[in-house]
């Protein structure tokens, strides 16, 4: 074993690489849709990384009122981008409702028993990420829109290990 001296300089040349990952921005537009108030329900997502276009999709969820399609459509839009992040990027998420905004914002109390559900899974969903969140227009929000319709028209359902997930945290789906 070599025995180093206080002022030994280290030999630098066997020093690990150290390189940084680069940081990443996504925004995240989610839309829910009913029609009629509880009617079939929709929810539409829209991600974007570093400016581009990366994923689309709408959904059908049976059933619901707009306020559960709305997180209903958060919580899938999460459920998808978490896929692509690695912790430090950031996620910034965009919606035009506002009253889901406000809720996960802390602005607004969060009163029904299932949103109550929906709010805490979105909190655990997301803690180990840095995120925002930011309410538009609905004309900002046209792609999540035309999807939440999208997957009404279709039926197509949430995929079925989004559906276990919620189980799993005892969320009636």
């Amino acid at each position: 074993m070599k025995q180093m001296h206080l002022f030994e300089q280290p030999d630098l040349q066997k020093q690990p690489e150290i390189t940084l990952r680069e940081q990443h921005h996504y925004k995240l537009f989610v839309d829910g849709a009913a029609r009629n108030n509880p009617g079939d329900a929709g929810a539409g997502l829209y991600i974007v990384k570093d400016g581009q276009p990366l994923e689309k999709r709408g959904f059908y969820l049976g059933v619901r009122t707009n306020n559960q399609a709305e997180y209903l459509a958060l919580l899938l839009g999460i459920f998808f981008v978490k896929k692509h992040m690695k912790p430090g990027d950031e996620l910034q998420i965009i919606s035009d409702s506002e009253l889901l905004v406000r809720q996960i914002k802390g602005e607004y109390r969060v009163k029904h028993t299932q949103l109550q559900q929906f709010h805490a899974f979105f909190k655990e969903l997301l803690n180990p990420f840095a995120y925002s969140i930011g309410h538009v227009l609905r004309e900002e929000n046209s792609q999540a829109d035309a999807m939440a319709n999208y997957g009404i028209d279709k039926k197509i359902y949430p995929p079925e290990d989004f559906i276990s997930l919620l189980r799993q945290h005892e969320i009636l789906w």
